[in-house]
């Protein structure tokens, strides 16, 4: 298959660090989760496999794994439409599969909830790749503070709680983790290259407009809870937080 390589050649010593972290593969074509199985198991993750959209709902609600490998275009159920269905109870990371190399189709899996994605064909290497780097943002959310408070805005670390307005924000969780950052540093404009090295980690692979992307999603969400635009955006600089304290 091209652009996958050589799928089963030389074999690497397993990663134990990762302690069997478990990992979700919803993929329909069986050379691809095959392909996509094998590299992560060869890494010591114990995977689980699903050929449908609603099997891996199933997978999923029976087995609580810690990231899902998940293609867009699936039957009975697509990966947009059940990214959106985890959304509304889970905060599970996703690494979404799409053949569609256009910007739109590629936001649009953003959006639905995703927290990566990767364009087939693609390196198995590579996803291996960004698979650890979201899980080590899973390990490494580590922050002094717990607790961010402001005039219309309050952020819990503990409960994984954000508000606007009093009102519960649902937030993704690179979405809270980008919310967090942006508080944190409240009146500072940050760039896109730090926001990917604080949010997204400093081994992230992809496209600098995923930035643009998460800023706009929770702008809007915050919009929308309190009518407050507090995520300003500086032309040719980045975006800061306008929040006033209390």
């Amino acid at each position: 298959m091209q652009g996958f390589g050589n799928a089963f050649g030389t074999r690497r010593i397993f990663s134990y660090h990762v302690m069997m972290e478990k990992i979700l593969v919803i993929e329909d074509e069986k050379t691809i989760q095959n392909l996509v199985k094998a590299y992560l198991e060869n890494e010591g993750y114990r995977v689980l496999t699903a050929d449908t959209g609603t099997a891996g709902l199933d997978v999923f609600q029976r087995e609580n794994p810690d990231l899902i490998v998940l293609d867009l275009n699936l039957p009975y159920m697509d990966g947009l439409e059940l990214a959106y269905r985890l959304r509304q109870t889970s905060d599970v990371y996703i690494l979404m599969l799409t053949a569609r190399a256009e910007e739109d189709d590629r936001i649009t899996g953003l959006k639905s909830g995703a927290d990566d994605y990767l364009t087939k064909p693609f390196s198995p290497r590579e996803m291996v790749a960004r698979v650890e780097a979201l899980l080590r943002r899973k390990r490494q959310q580590v922050v002094q503070i717990n607790e961010i408070s402001y005039h219309h805005t309050e952020i819990n670390l503990l409960r994984h709680e954000a508000k606007a307005g009093g009102k519960l924000l649902d937030l993704t969780p690179t979405e809270f983790k980008l919310l967090w950052t942006l508080m944190e540093k409240r009146e500072e404009v940050l760039g896109r290259e730090y926001l990917l090295k604080r949010v997204w980690g400093g081994d992230y692979y992809g496209n600098d407009r995923v930035v643009d992307v998460y800023v706009g999603q929770v702008r809007r969400k915050i919009e929308e809870a309190c009518g407050c635009t507090l995520i300003e955006t500086v032309r040719g600089v980045g975006y800061k937080f306008v929040d006033e304290v209390n």
